[in-house]
């Protein structure tokens, strides 16, 4: 049958209250179920923003991670649609979060001619807001 639409991403946290502010209060995500004590993790926690799922969950009892790095290999970063870029950056900086990718001096920057900005989660996850679906 194949594939019918993408369900979720897995994103590992040290920072499991950090991450889980972020993903709620900043981005606006819902938290579906939180189980506490998950197969040796603190936490395994379902989140969602319309169709898309996040699963967050913090390290197996005795496991460190690796720090996150644009070096590495596989995904880089997720991109999220608004209506309005500037709105947004304005709207997040008015929540008091201010962890912003900066480009050549400047966070709200353009790629061929799109607006878009990027923001760091504390886990490390890099989460590029635009507003024009390419």
């Amino acid at each position: 049958m194949g594939i019918k639409m993408m369900h979720h991403i897995c994103i590992q946290t040290k920072k499991y209250q950090e991450s889980l502010d972020f993903y709620t209060r900043i981005l606006g995500f819902e938290i579906v179920s939180e189980t506490p004590d998950f197969h040796t993790r603190e936490y395994n926690t379902w989140l969602k923003l319309g169709n898309f799922m996040i699963e967050l969950q913090t390290p197996k009892a005795g496991d460190n991670f690796n720090e996150w790095s644009s070096l590495n290999a596989g995904p880089v970063h997720m991109g999220f649609l608004v209506d309005n870029v500037e709105e947004e950056y304005q709207r997040i900086i008015d929540l008091g979060y201010n962890k912003f990718k900066v480009k050549n001096g400047e966070i709200v920057y353009k790629v061929e001619g799109e607006s878009l900005f990027k923001i760091k989660a504390p886990e490390g996850t890099e989460i590029e807001i635009r507003d024009t679906d390419i």
